[in-house]
């Protein structure tokens, strides 16, 4: 099994389950290569469902794919929580949610330093505890 070292973000998932997405294509090819190194949070999921009921899709077909897959879906712990609501402050300006904080401070608890992810403008601007860039996939 690989090592969980890229954090998954809801766009991908979106793209993925979305043929008409713009992302569609490129997140498909790297799917494959990226998918069993992937690990995502609740708020993630949440973000992801929403995202699908407001293009008239089933809520449930993100969570229904990750279940398939094996993706682990983590919970946050308290201090985690803290981190994350640290986060949303001090990227107001983009500004952060809940659900790119919380893979922000995840990434920090797990020293994860990639992210599979659409929103170029967030995880390029966001940094965690150790003030480094994410590297984003697909590139």
């Amino acid at each position: 099994m690989a090592a969980r070292d890229v954090l998954l973000d809801a766009g991908p998932i979106v793209a993925a389950l979305d043929p008409g997405d713009q992302w569609h294509h490129p997140v498909v090819q790297a799917w494959e290569t990226l998918i069993a190194r992937c690990v995502t949070t609740e708020a993630v999921v949440t973000e992801a469902c929403h995202l699908m009921l407001r293009g008239r899709q089933p809520a449930a077909l993100p969570l229904e794919l990750l279940l398939a897959i094996g993706i682990p879906v983590l919970s946050l712990d308290p201090a985690t929580h803290r981190q994350a609501a640290v986060l949303m402050r001090r990227f107001a300006n983009m500004p952060m949610d809940y659900a790119d904080a919380s893979l922000v401070a995840l990434a920090d608890a797990l020293e994860i330093e990639q992210v599979f992810t659409t929103d170029r403008r967030g995880f390029g601007t966001y940094r965690g505890a150790r003030g480094t860039a994410f590297e984003m996939l697909p590139a």
